[in-house]
C-alpha cells in the first residue's frame, strides 16, 4: 500500500483565486484543505471519495480542529445557538 500524501492547504483568499487549479487537483485525486485564519474550515475532495453509503475518511484532517471550540466546547456551542434566538 502506497503511503498517503498530506493534503495541500490553502488560505481562503488564495483558494478563491486558485479555484480552477484546486478543482483540477481534485479531479486528479488530490485533496485540498481550505483554511481561514490558520484553521481548517473545509476540504475539496475528489468526488470518488463520496460514494453513496460509504463513509468518507477524514483521517487526513485529524487534529485540524484542535482548540477550535476553546476549553469548554459545550459553552461555545451554546453561545453560537443563542445568537440565533435573539
Amino acid at each position: 500500500m502506497k503511503p498517503r500524501r498530506r493534503p495541500e492547504s490553502r488560505g481562503a483568499e488564495e483558494a478563491r483565486q486558485q479555484l480552477p487549479a484546486i478543482l483540477a487537483a481534485a479531479a486528479a485525486g488530490e485533496t485540498t484543505v481550505i483554511t481561514r485564519h490558520g484553521r481548517a474550515v473545509a476540504a475539496v475532495v475528489p468526488v470518488t471519495a463520496l460514494r453513496p453509503g460509504t463513509p468518507v475518511s477524514l483521517l487526513a484532517l485529524a487534529g485540524s480542529g484542535r482548540g477550535l471550540w476553546g476549553r469548554n466546547s459545550a459553552r461555545a456551542i451554546e453561545a453560537l445557538r443563542a445568537e440565533w434566538t435573539r
